[in-house]
This record gives C-alpha cells, sequence and structure tokens, in this order.
C-alpha cells in the first residue's frame, strides 16, 4: 500500500507548478550534558499550512521521519531519537489518524563520547511534508553536528 501512496504522491508531484518547494529547513545545534554525553538537536522550521510527520506513523501512511547517524567511531548513541508531542489529527490526505508537527519541530538524540577531542557527527534525515491537498516527495537531508 506504501509503493500506492508514493507512486500517488509522486505523479501530484509531477503535475504541479515547475517550481521547487522547500516548504522546510533544518538546523542543528549540540547541548552538552556533561564531560562525556551531548545532545543533538536538529531543528525544522515548516512554512505555514505544511506539515511534517512523526517518526512514528501507521502502516499505510505517509513515510515518517528517520534520521540517520554516521558512526564514526567517536561517540555511541543513547537510545532512539525523541521528538516533541506534535498534533494528533484525522489527516485528510490519508485519511487516518497520523501524527504532525506544524511550524516547528526538535528532535534530540543523546551520544556518549568516546573521545575527548572535537569531532563532527554527521546525520541524514528523511522526511515527507504535506499540506491539506498535496504531499511532496520524501526528502534526504544531510545534516551536521559539531561537538566541542
Amino acid at each position: 500500500m506504501k509503493s500506492v501512496i508514493f507512486i500517488f504522491v509522486f505523479t501530484a508531484f509531477s503535475f504541479t507548478n515547475a517550481q521547487i518547494l522547500e516548504p522546510v529547513k533544518w538546523t542543528t545545534s549540540t547541548t552538552k550534558i556533561s564531560g562525556t554525553e551531548y545532545e543533538l538537536v536538529a531543528t525544522a522550521s515548516i512554512e505555514s499550512k505544511w506539515h511534517l510527520y512523526s517518526q512514528t506513523v501507521p502502516e499505510d501512511g505517509p513515510i515518517a521521519t528517520t534520521f540517520t547517524f554516521e558512526n564514526n567511531g567517536k561517540f555511541l548513541k543513547k537510545g532512539n531519537t525523541i521528538e516533541e508531542k506534535g498534533h494528533m489529527v484525522d489527516d485528510p490526505v490519508f485519511e487516518m489518524q497520523i501524527k504532525f508537527f506544524e511550524n516547528k519541530a526538535s528532535f534530540k538524540q543523546r551520544i556518549k563520547l568516546k573521545s575527548k577531542a572535537p569531532f563532527k557527527v554527521a546525520a541524514t534525515v528523511e522526511f515527507m511534508v504535506c499540506d491539506d491537498s498535496r504531499c511532496l516527495p520524501p526528502t534526504e537531508v544531510d545534516l551536521v553536528f559539531d561537538i566541542k
């Protein structure tokens, strides 16, 4: 069923204007928790009328937001990436209850350092956004977190 939805979304996107829509912009930051722990924070700024889906969505729903952290041997992930509360709504596009975010969303991942030297954590976020009548194809964005 996800492949049918993906084909529908891709086809709908193909027939829209040639302009490139980028309704989500990502920024990163880090918070030092202790001498050996940091929190990586990825923040999505979402344009008005668009919504970004949660990391957990029902089967046959939209593509969930997913974070992949590149292992460079200098840290260990502690637990899963956590997200804010968001909104549970009856989504008109997918016709089901889905959690999504409007305007802004923050996702946090704790890590334990294996090195005291500064380094960067590379990550990728894959996500899907929709408004009340259309969806954009899933998008991947590279993120970088500076550990100092």
